[in-house]
C-alpha cells in the first residue's frame, strides 16, 4: 500500500512540474516552470525522483526562451542530478537523460557540484540506434525528447538525422496506436530533421495529437516544444 501510494504521488508530481513548463512555454514567464518547487509539496525524494522523470525538459523554458531558472526549480534540478547518477549496468537512455541534464546545466552558466563541474563529460555511446528497428528507434527517441533541440549536437540527434523517413513511420504507427506521448516526442524530433517526407503532413498530425492526448501534461510539453523549436535559440 506504502508503495502504490508513493508510486501515485511521484505519477503526479511529474504531472505537476510538466504541466509548470508548458504554462512557462506558453506565456514566457520562468517563474511558472518553478511553481511547484517553491510552493514545496511532497518530499524531497519524490521530488527529485520527478525531477529525473521529467529530466532536462524542467529547464526548457530557461534554454529555449532565454530565462533565467527559477532559485527554487534550479537547486532540486542540481541536487537530482548530484544524487542520482547512472550506475555502470544503468540503460542507454538513462546515461544520455543524465548528460543531458547536465549538459542543460552547463548551458544556463550553472554548472552541477562535482566532478561534471568543469563539463559535461563525454556523450555516452549511442551505436545501439544504429541497428535499432524502426519502431523500437522511435520509442527510445521519444523517450529522449529532451535531447531534441535546435541548434543542438550530440550523437543521438545524428542517428535520427540517418533516419527520418523511420522516424516519420514511427510516428504514424505512435497516433494509430493512441500512444500520444510516444507521438508527441516523435514529432518533436521531426522538426528537426530534414528529409522528413511531406505526405506525412506532420504540422497536421501534431495538431491532431494536441486535439487526442493534449490533456496530458507530458504531451502539451513535447508540443509546446515542437512548436518553439523553429525560433528556439540555445544560449
Amino acid at each position: 500500500m506504502e508503495q502504490s501510494s508513493t508510486s501515485a504521488l511521484l505519477q503526479g508530481t511529474v504531472l505537476d512540474l510538466a504541466s509548470d513548463v508548458v504554462s512557462a512555454l506558453r506565456s514566457g514567464d520562468h517563474v511558472r516552470a518553478g511553481s511547484t518547487l517553491a510552493t514545496g509539496g511532497p518530499g524531497d525524494g519524490v521530488t527529485r525522483a520527478a525531477v529525473r522523470v521529467l529530466g532536462a525538459d524542467l529547464l526548457l523554458p530557461s534554454t529555449l526562451l532565454g530565462r533565467d531558472p527559477a532559485p527554487a526549480q534550479l537547486a532540486v534540478f542540481r541536487e537530482a542530478v548530484a544524487a542520482h547518477p547512472p550506475r555502470p549496468d544503468a540503460a542507454p537512455t538513462v546515461w544520455w537523460s543524465h548528460w543531458a541534464m547536465t549538459r542543460a546545466l552547463h548551458r544556463l552558466g550553472h554548472p552541477p557540484n562535482g566532478p561534471l563541474a568543469d563539463g559535461a563529460g563525454a556523450e555516452p555511446d549511442a551505436r545501439w540506434l544504429d541497428d535499432a528497428g524502426w519502431q523500437h528507434l522511435t520509442h527510445q527517441l521519444a523517450v529522449l525528447a529532451p535531447l531534441a533541440l535546435p541548434g543542438e549536437e550530440c550523437a543521438v540527434l545524428s542517428a535520427a538525422r540517418r533516419r527520418p523517413v523511420d522516424v516519420a513511420r514511427g510516428f504514424v504507427r505512435a497516433v494509430r496506436r493512441r500512444d500520444w506521448q510516444q507521438a508527441a516526442g516523435a514529432g518533436r524530433w521531426l522538426t528537426l530533421l530534414d528529409g522528413v517526407p511531406d505526405t506525412l503532413g506532420l504540422e497536421a498530425g501534431l495538431d491532431f495529437v494536441r486535439l487526442m492526448g493534449g490533456g496530458d501534461p507530458r504531451v502539451a510539453l513535447q508540443l509546446e516544444a515542437a512548436r518553439l523549436m523553429p525560433a528556439g535559440v540555445l544560449l
